[in-house]
């Protein structure tokens, strides 16, 4: 057991700011602990079938995510995604990107505008790839062409997927989503964030309160680079994650519904069993 709690420690370090690898460790931990006097081979049965149970309920969550996400957007609507929340990040549908495949299986049309994620390219190399393998309409921009894809009229609706909710609504995703937010404010454009229950942190009061993880600097100028793209010298910094402020965002969209401002009434509200008295 002892030896679990260190594996599962080590994984959860990988991780600060998103907290669903938490959460899914947790379960499994439990499974540990309720069945200590069992033996490792049996033990390991009973985690595989946690496992399928923790894929089954998110799949399910993220089909009813995609529901009520699809239910805020119209034909022909032009969608701005950030990072990567398909199926290669969560399960079935996904979460940001799930009401574009319901509204795809449904015959519904979008155009989405994929940002490509600076510096990994999340956007590029797995939202714009699964939309395009999908058939969904696609267009890859840089995420400095966000505002005039905006300006322009081209963009209806922003969906983002979050790594952390706090109780006031505030939320963690990939670096550079708080930025979309702004812009989508300032051009009078809603701003969806997606995310299953497991994502909210009832135990974080606000934003200030996530983790912010930094990564090597040096994805900057090297990652996918043939040659440094600034002199070696230069000092680069590198956080992944940024964190939009509550008041930036039109909706919160969870497996229980679409959750508007005061968000910390409206997330109570909905995970009445998650909140400490």
């Amino acid at each position: 057991y002892q030896q679990f709690q260190e594996d599962a420690k080590y994984l959860n370090s990988s991780r600060p700011t998103a907290v669903n690898l938490s959460w899914a460790l947790y379960r499994m931990e439990d499974v540990v602990k309720d069945n200590i006097s069992k033996t490792p081979q049996e033990i390991v049965s009973l985690l595989r079938e946690e496992s399928r149970k923790i894929q089954a309920e998110d799949a399910a969550m993220c089909k009813a995510i995609s529901e009520y996400g699809l239910s805020l957007l119209k034909d022909g609507d032009g969608i701005l995604t950030h990072c990567n929340a398909g199926p290669l990040a969560t399960s079935k549908y996904g979460t940001a990107l799930g009401p574009i495949f319901l509204g795809k299986e449904r015959g519904v049309k979008f155009h989405v505008f994929s940002d490509e994620t600076r510096p990994l390219l999340q956007g590029a190399r797995l939202t714009s790839y699964e939309l395009e393998q999908g058939g969904v309409d696609v267009t890859l921009i840089c995420d400095n062409m966000a505002s005039i894809v905006m300006k322009n009229g081209w963009v209806q609706a922003c969906l983002v997927g979050c790594d952390r909710v706090a109780a006031n609504g505030d939320a963690a995703n990939k670096i550079g989503t708080s930025g979309v937010a702004i812009l989508a404010k300032h051009y009078g454009i809603p701003f969806y964030v997606l995310g299953p229950s497991s994502t909210i942190d009832f135990n974080c009061k606000t934003g200030e309160d996530i983790v912010i993880e930094e990564r090597n600097p040096e994805e900057i100028k090297c990652k996918f680079y043939e040659k440094p793209m600034a002199l070696s010298s230069v000092k680069c910094y590198n956080p992944a994650f940024d964190v939009t402020d509550h008041n930036l965002i039109t909706a919160i969209i969870t497996e229980r519904g679409i959750l508007r401002a005061p968000y910390t009434e409206s997330l109570k509200k909905a995970f009445p069993e998650r909140v400490k008295e």
